[in-house]
């Protein structure tokens, strides 16, 4: 297949996405707006003999400051087929273009899985003292051309950064927590949550916890929460504005792509979290809770909700995003793990984020600029 590379209209890019079983929220073209402080461009790859439109990538230019060149980023994408035997194709015009654009670094993430580890598998290697990482136990799941889609990247001159293993060295998480819902009655997803999972669901359900779907108008109380939860567990909250933002423009390009979920007792808020919906995939996206009330089970009682939402939905996938890949206990994102597994779905490994030097000089300033930041 000959194919040719060019910029495209958002509506092209929509149209194309929409086409699709699924692609990732940061791939659509509203994804763009969120992320307003990036330039942005909409690329289409093109089957020559048929004028078909076979790809599509956003991509997000940051500006280097004092000068006129970029890194153009292209969060979990771009959207191609990543297992085409000529790969070469499909990278080199996207190179040449954003070279043209004056990219001087790219940086993209394959949405290639190249593992997977069932809950039991995790939960067996937890308690082995041997086994310190999820890469330590054998996984269930491997897909051989995700390695061969690796070994092309690097024989391109790509490269991958080096992170220590933990996959939080990419700006987006390497390890995911999903729940698999294609082919599954609900019924089989409710017996597959762990018995703490299924005690707390009850537990909530007997203390009165109700769930409700909030909107734009309730974004401050969300934020509230948000900011509890950041103390209480140490980063730095984005503002409300992003939110804010967020919502207006993935709600304004399909208006179920972001929703807001609410946990509340005796009136009172206790947990809230945002979902992101593409075709099949559906997203827990944030997640915030209050210091008090815990002990009614509010964001098990949540999960419980959106999960179910997601089946209702037609989804095939509902993803629980970002895990680190450590099992040591005293690790500080240990409990994340923990709480994500009792949901009984399955870890995934991405092929991570690569990048592209297209100017050696520049893109190693750029790695000792982000390094002291």
């Amino acid at each position: 297949m000959s194919l040719t590379l060019r910029t495209i209209s958002r509506e092209q890019h929509l149209a194309y996405i929409q086409s699709l079983p699924a692609a990732s929220h940061m791939q659509v073209p509203a994804w763009a707006d969120v992320k307003a402080e990036w330039r942005s461009e909409n690329l289409g790859w093109f089957d020559e003999r048929t004028g078909e439109m076979v790809g599509a990538g956003l991509v997000l230019y940051r500006q280097l400051p004092k000068i006129k060149r970029y890194l153009a980023y292209l969060p979990e994408g771009p959207v191609i087929n990543w297992f085409a035997p000529n790969l070469d194709d499909w990278i080199q015009p996207m190179l040449a273009h954003l070279k043209q654009q004056g990219a001087f670094s790219v940086k993209m993430g394959p949405p290639v899985i190249i593992r997977r580890w069932e809950a039991n598998s995790i939960k067996a290697g937890i308690q082995n003292p041997d086994v310190k990482r999820l890469r330590d136990i054998e996984a269930d799941f491997i897909e051989p051309r995700a390695f061969e889609v690796a070994d092309k990247l690097r024989r391109m001159g790509w490269q991958q950064g080096e992170d220590g293993g933990a996959g939080f060295g990419d700006v987006q998480p390497r390890y995911v927590y999903q729940v698999p819902l294609a082919n599954r009655s609900l019924e089989e997803v409710h017996k597959n949550f762990n018995q703490l999972w299924r005690r707390n669901i009850k537990k909530a359900e007997k203390a009165g916890v109700e769930v409700v779907q909030g909107g734009y108008q309730d974004l401050a109380e969300w934020q509230r929460l948000y900011e509890i939860t950041a103390v209480r567990d140490h980063f730095r909250p984005r503002p409300l504005s992003y939110f804010q933002r967020m919502w207006t423009a993935l709600n304004t390009e399909d208006p179920n792509r972001m929703r807001l979920y609410f946990a509340r007792h005796n009136g009172v808020n206790l947990s809230a979290a945002t979902m992101l919906i593409v075709g099949g995939h559906v997203w827990y996206s944030y997640g915030a809770s209050d210091n008090i009330g815990r002990e009614v089970r509010p964001s098990n009682a949540m999960q419980w909700r959106m999960l179910r939402d997601a089946y209702a939905l037609g989804a095939t996938v509902y993803d629980l995003r970002g895990i680190s890949d450590s099992l040591d206990e005293t690790d500080h994102l240990f409990g994340l793990i923990q709480f994500k597994v009792g949901t009984g779905g399955q870890a995934a490994e991405y092929l991570g984020e690569w990048d592209f030097p297209l100017n050696k000089l520049l893109h190693k300033a750029l790695d000792i600029y982000m390094s002291r930041r």
